[in-house]
């Protein structure tokens, strides 16, 4: 890419926005160019509004740090700056609908982290290396907005990257019943244990909304377009239980599966790992060379050791086992914040940008 796209960050003081922020700070094709937060944080540097806040393991990048914060709900002159934003805000559901479709009508595309849109039936919720297809529906979307160019596209909800990947990959055995248990980090949640000292040594086994989520969304990225509008499979048929746990990054999944046809476990792992998408086929600058990987001990994944595979971006796989009531088990761990989140998000823009939806103003 000759010249670098101009990127705003929509929610850019808040933990999400903080992660566009660092992952995008030497990205060669993107340029963070404009900040864009609440009206008490506009007006102030970045490094003022976020203050002490500033929740990454690596420091603020030097180049945002004297950006001024703009007005988020100044979209007209937020738009003007840049040639797509990604979205991070903090606001009820009913307002980030209406601000993201505000600033996709300024022709400016939206990447959404928020989960407002996801059901949103000419909207694409996707992850590149499994529904990529989907952005096909913009289109229609477009026709609704009235716009050429803009759109809003979201990426799916963090607890699902551990292991709706992998069922992805299984596809061809047909599975028929999913059960999943989530152990979701507290960073999902925005928060570290400074802000959340009762996390600490805690379990808490309710996460709100979170299971539902958990068993709609694969559904709906296994969905195809008919009549300008996504519509979700059939099955298989998922249940969750969702569960917070003294972690910083990174949710595991314990995860039971009961198959149409019956596979062996080599199968199964053979599918995993040659599991690749459109990102690996066209090398895009995210992309996890390997997706998936499996690996072989009894004590893996850890989050400890296996958390930041492929920079975060691949989804780490274990204990795959036969099961006395279901087919297989296996484990799952995906980076939250990452794969899961702002990096999921980051993904969607390149493949948007390499299937020509995003370009410049």
């Amino acid at each position: 890419m000759d010249k670098k796209l101009r990127v705003g960050i929509l929610g850019a003081t808040g933990m999400v926005g903080q992660r566009f922020i660092s992952i995008l700070e030497n990205h060669p094709w993107f340029e963070v160019v404009t900040v864009a937060a609440s009206p008490r944080s506009a007006g102030k540097t970045y490094e003022e509004a976020v203050g002490d806040r500033w929740k990454m393991d690596t420091p603020m990048p030097e180049a945002v740090k004297k950006l001024i914060v703009a007005n988020v709900n100044e979209v007209e002159k937020v738009a003007a700056e840049v040639d797509f934003v990604f979205s991070a805000v903090d606001m009820s559901k009913d307002e980030i609908k209406a601000i993201e479709e505000e600033y996709a009508k300024t022709e400016t595309p939206v990447v959404s982290n928020n989960s407002a849109h996801r059901w949103t039936p000419d909207v694409p919720m996707v992850v590149p290396e499994i529904n990529p297809e989907h952005f096909e529906v913009i289109k229609y979307q477009r026709e609704r907005l009235g716009t050429k160019k803009g759109f809003v596209a979201v990426k799916p909800n963090c607890s699902i990257q551990s292991y709706a990947p992998v069922l992805t990959a299984w596809k061809k055995f047909e599975p028929v019943e999913v059960v999943a248990t989530t152990y979701q980090a507290i960073s999902g949640a925005g928060k570290t244990f400074k802000d959340w000292p009762e996390m600490v040594g805690n379990i808490i086994p309710f996460i709100g909304g979170e299971e539902e989520k958990s068993e709609q969304e694969p559904l709906r990225l296994w969905g195809e377009i008919k009549d300008g509008v996504i519509v979700k499979a059939d099955g298989p048929v998922i249940t969750t239980q969702c569960i917070r746990v003294p972690v910083l990054n990174g949710h595991t999944a314990a995860v039971f599966v009961k198959f149409a046809k019956k596979p062996t476990k080599e199968e199964l792992i053979e599918a995993m790992v040659n599991f690749k998408g459109i990102p690996q086929e066209l090398n895009l600058p995210s992309a996890p060379k390997q997706f998936i990987q499996y690996l072989e001990e009894d004590n893996r994944p850890q989050v400890a050791l296996d958390v930041d595979y492929e920079g975060g971006m691949g989804v780490s796989v274990g204990r795959l086992r036969e099961d006395t009531v279901y087919d297989y088990k296996f484990v799952g761990l995906s980076h939250n914040t990452l794969r899961g989140a702002a990096g999921g998000a980051v993904l969607c823009a390149e493949t948007l940008v390499a299937k020509g939806y995003i370009e410049a103003k």
